[in-house]
């Protein structure tokens, strides 16, 4: 029988210790250890390798990698991959839970196998019962696609090399377990030797992999950090309850961008792609109204309109409230300090909500001219033209700093039909379009360049 150690793992970081410790020594955390068991034997035999059995060899005499990527027939889900599936390539999807992960998966899989790729679905949380019939309610009923449920990381592995899947789901790596580890599955140990096996595997086989993964209830993917790095890609799916659009960002990418997003609207019948978001987000703005203004933001490659709305009110006791939907609160907070400091707007008692509407999110510091004039919108009462968009970073000394991508933001204000377009003055003159190639019912965008936060709020008066 082989000799067991014992020790002490932190379910947040994956520190080990000898013996157990009330807070982490890794990441500080309180009562995240928890007492594991490992078979020894096993570990020292998994760590011993044969010298001498490869060579390193001048960069120069390695081919490079020319296979062709696997487009999953997911316009949207291609685009955040960078083109589609790199064969050996491993991604990690990540997700609150109902939010679609494994419906666009198995949408996915489907395409895949309508043309003849050989693909499998490996279910632990679900039996094959279960994902049958979702998956007849999806209409992926293609025989190359093959559903395994099962936990016992061996048997996953044996199936792969049975069914031999060009693609592959592993929905989701916290429920599956090795046999050679005693601990629980979703453990931190048990996720690193999941995980590293199905990289191995993948990798050796030329398998492209999703992998799903839990997050915790601050949104981060649940595990040790070791996963994310162990993976080629790391895909991050979003939607707030009640709002029927799903966004899909990528965090890590190393195969393409890791600034691209997707953008799927939750249906009867699955994930469908949102193949204009400008639209959607737009598609209820009451352009009348004070506290509104549209926002000219880019993920990735793509640029899209969305709405900003402030609503500034003075408030009755206690401390003023600053609550930000959509966007970081401490650009929020700064903001507020430049437009009272530099432009005499009286905020400092009043509470203060900014939200991007549809649930969408801004990640970038462009949308910070867009918030600004929000803001001073309600606070004045007065409704911002209803034919301008607005982009541009706002510096603390108050001025208006250009930003990546003014050209293509101007030209989908100019096509969704906006006229006047509020951006940093170094970036006034980019909209070089012939008039010739504009469509005859398009209006030209005019381009306003602004140096200073108080020059663009001259604007709304």
């Amino acid at each position: 029988m082989a000799k067991s150690e014992t020790q002490f793992v932190c379910q947040a970081c994956g520190a080990t210790s000898m013996r157990w410790l009330g807070r982490c020594t890794g990441c500080h955390a309180w009562n995240s250890l928890v007492e594991e068991r490992t078979p020894g034997d096993a570990k020292k035999a998994r760590a011993r390798s044969v010298p001498g059995k490869t060579r390193a060899v001048p960069i120069g005499d390695i081919a490079a990698d020319t296979q062709a990527r696997i487009e999953t027939g997911i316009a949207e889900l291609d685009r955040v991959l960078g083109g589609g599936l790199v064969p050996g390539g491993v991604v990690l999807l990540g997700g609150d839970p109902g939010v679609g992960k494994s419906t666009l998966l198995l949408q996915a899989l489907a395409e895949l196998s309508k043309k003849g790729i050989v693909t499998l679905y490996v279910s632990g949380e679900e039996s094959a019962g279960q994902t049958a019939t979702r998956a007849r309610r999806l209409g992926a009923t293609a025989n190359e696609l093959h559903v395994l449920a099962e936990n016992d990381l061996d048997e996953v592995i044996a199936a792969i090399s049975e069914t031999k899947p060009q693609a592959l789901v592993l929905d989701s790596v916290q429920t599956v377990r090795s046999s050679t580890l005693e601990s629980a599955a979703g453990t931190v140990s048990q996720l690193r030797e999941v995980a590293s096996r199905i990289v191995e595997v993948c990798k050796r086989e030329g398998v492209a992999a999703f992998l799903v993964g839990h997050v915790t209830k601050d949104g981060a993917l649940a595990g040790p950090k070791v996963l994310e790095h162990l993976v080629d890609t790391v895909l991050a799916f979003e939607g707030e309850r009640g709002q029927a659009f799903r966004s899909l960002r990528a965090q890590k990418n190393r195969f393409g961008s890791a600034t691209e997003v997707g953008v799927f609207e939750m249906t009867s019948s699955g994930m469908a792609e949102v193949a204009n978001p400008s639209a959607l987000f737009l598609a209820e703005r009451n352009a009348k109204a004070s506290g509104s203004v549209i926002c000219a933001t880019c993920e990735g490659s793509r640029p899209m309109l969305v709405e900003v709305q402030a609503l500034v009110s003075p408030f009755s006791h206690g401390s003023p409230r600053r609550t930000a939907v959509g966007i970081d609160g401490a650009r929020l907070a700064m903001i507020l300090a430049v437009l009272e400091r530099k432009c005499g707007l009286a905020l400092s008692g009043c509470d203060v909500f900014v939200s991007v509407a549809g649930g969408a999110r801004i990640d970038e510091p462009a949308a910070d001219l867009a918030v600004a004039l929000a803001l001073a919108s309600s606070l004045r009462e007065r409704a911002a033209p209803p034919n301008l968009v607005a982009f541009g970073e706002i510096g603390l000394s108050g001025e208006v700093r250009s930003v990546p991508r003014a050209k293509e933001r101007i030209a989908e204000a100019e096509g969704m039909g906006f006229t006047r377009a509020v951006v940093p003055y170094a970036q006034s003159a980019l909209d070089d379009t012939p008039k010739k190639a504009r469509p005859r019912d398009k209006e030209a965008t005019l381009a306003l360049g602004v140096r200073t936060v108080e020059e663009a709020l001259a604007i709304l008066n």
